[in-house]
């Protein structure tokens, strides 16, 4: 009884299996194609216009190289100036300590003074050893109170850490990175590199959204340089060396022996008392062995040069180089950023003297990197997907139908992502591309069906009004499982700018595909237009 009305309609499918293309709907969607191929130059020009509008929009939308992860951990950065010793650093770490036991939303910490955290998230940017560095990892509750943290932390750092540099940041997604906001400059002195690196970070402190602007290299740190007396030194039978070693025990320390306790091995170290160590001006005075076995102070054969020198050199293909960094705290894009800074970078690149320049670095310069990878396999993928649809279509003509309506996906996908406010990022570029080849999938089921028509015999503008409502169930399904399909995905942060690709696309490109593909193969090749009235009916198919 409750299969009987779905048995019968079976039976009469089988008699007629035009039937099903029989209903009000299938008559009225029969009408508007119909409709669209009488009116092909204005169909076609729709699409075109409709195109450009996606493209202009899909200008709009903003760039991003990865997301942020969505990993509860927060990273705060401490750097005290160039030389600060390991108890200033761990002094300033144990007052951001305390501070941090009041905050709600925050579960644990753990601080790293002298070196960064180790790398236990793939994406983690690791950090030089330094003994005026220390690194916190706090944990946090849940997404909320991360960024309720962060937030607190943005606005209570500065008056409370006024000389040191801080920096609070999530975990990233992607390559490390590093500062999202950097600019190189590189040439052969590097006094004057650095004279135009500081044009270019008052330049970025001047944007409202350049946050924590510095150079790589930091300010000069002190240094005692010990210029030995070279003849006087030889005199004595004192070598450079064994004045080497002797600084060297004295203030760092040599290991004598190890003692062993059980299976584990400690160094005995001998090193001058803290009270000698911590007055430089007490150096002088060392005492330095002599070849006839006196002991004479280090000043009887040497001069104690203070100063300041750069702790580090950077250099990029050997070329002295100094970088300017800067964090984003708003809710504005890197490529954003750097467009605002543009006109002002050109400035000061246009004074720099010859054999100098300047670079973009940070998340511009990956995401330029990461997208010519892909660029660079994209010919190869052009001449096989063009190759499979000559096989498939055995038509140059048909062919570039097909390709010409590849990217009438870009209307969908600017309009998604606008919509759901996700930026267009390295993955929904990848996605984006894959679009292509769904939207194809889709004209090829089309234009094949047209084909197959033609050679049964059937009138072309029948065929290609039949072969678009009989295929109007396949392509609609298809493209619904794959819309369906990213629904889940659309919430999560690394992959939600390619679902919103592919569903924004996919719906945009199918709807267009079923109207420009009739009306761009009658035009292509001038089928003769035909009645509204004669056309709303359905034309039996060819035995």
């Amino acid at each position: 009884y409750l299969l009987s009305d779905k048995t019968a309609a079976a039976d009469g499918l089988a008699q007629d299996p035009n039937a099903v293309y029989q209903t009000p709907f299938y008559a009225r969607f029969r009408r508007a194609i119909a409709l669209c191929i009488n009116h092909r130059w204005a169909t076609i020009g729709v699409t075109v216009a409709l195109f450009a509008g996606g493209v202009a929009l899909f200008a709009t939308v903003p760039n991003q190289f990865f997301p942020a992860s969505n990993r509860l951990e927060l990273l705060v950065d401490l750097q005290l100036p160039e030389g600060a010793s390991i108890t200033e650093t761990d002094a300033v770490a144990r007052r951001l300590e305390a501070m941090l036991a009041n905050i709600p939303g925050l579960d644990s910490e753990v601080a790293y003074i002298g070196s960064g955290t180790p790398r236990y998230f793939l994406s983690l940017d690791q950090q030089l050893p330094s003994a005026s560095f220390a690194q916190f990892v706090l944990n946090t509750h849940d997404l909320k109170a991360r960024e309720r943290i962060r937030t607190h932390l943005l606005e209570v750092l500065p008056a409370q850490f006024p000389d040191v540099r801080w920096r609070v940041n999530r975990l990233e997604n992607g390559p490390p990175v590093g500062y999202v906001l950097q600019y190189r400059v590189s040439g052969p002195e590097r006094a004057v590199a650095r004279v135009y690196a500081d044009r270019i970070a008052a330049v970025m402190r001047a944007n409202p959204y350049a946050a924590g602007v510095h150079l790589d290299t930091a300010e000069a740190s002190k240094r005692i340089r010990i210029e030995i007396d070279q003849d006087r030194a030889r005199a004595l039978g004192v070598s450079t060396e064994s004045v080497s070693q002797l600084l060297e025990t004295a203030i760092n320390g040599a290991t004598l022996t190890h003692l062993r306790e059980h299976n584990r091995l400690t160094g005995v170290v001998v090193r001058g008392p803290p009270a000698e160590r911590e007055h430089l001006e007490l150096l002088g005075s060392l005492s330095v062995p002599t070849a006839s076995g006196v002991n004479i102070p280090l000043a009887q054969i040497a001069r104690l040069n203070y100063g300041l020198e750069d702790g580090i050199l950077w250099r990029r293909d050997r070329t002295p180089t100094i970088g300017v960094r800067a964090d984003i705290h708003a809710d504005k894009q890197p490529p954003e950023v750097v467009a605002d800074l543009a006109p002002a970078i050109a400035g000061i690149e246009a004074e720099l003297p010859p054999g100098y320049r300047i670079e973009i670095g940070g998340t511009v310069e990956d995401s330029g990197k990461g997208q010519a990878s892909v660029m660079v396999g994209m010919p190869l993928f052009v001449l096989a997907v063009i190759t499979i649809l000559m096989v498939q279509l055995k038509s140059f003509s048909r062919t570039l139908m097909v390709v010409l309506t590849a990217p009438l996906g870009i209307i969908g996908v600017g309009l998604g992502l606008l919509a759901s406010g996700k930026p267009f990022g390295f993955v929904a570029m990848l996605s984006t591309i894959a679009l292509l080849g769904m939207v194809m999938r889709n004209s090829v089921i089309l234009v094949d069906q047209i084909r197959q028509d033609l050679e049964l015999g059937r009138a072309p503008f029948d065929a290609i009004v039949e072969a678009t409502v009989r295929r109007f169930r396949p392509i609609v399904l298809t493209a619904l499982a794959a819309v369906l399909a990213m629904i889940p995905l659309a919430g999560s942060v690394f992959f939600g700018p390619m679902a919103v690709s592919i569903m924004g696309g996919l719906i945009a490109a199918t709807g267009l595909t079923l109207i420009f593909v009739p009306a761009l193969y009658a035009a292509w090749f001038r089928v003769p237009r035909r009645e509204a009235t004669s056309a709303s009916a359905a034309v039996p198919a060819p035995p």
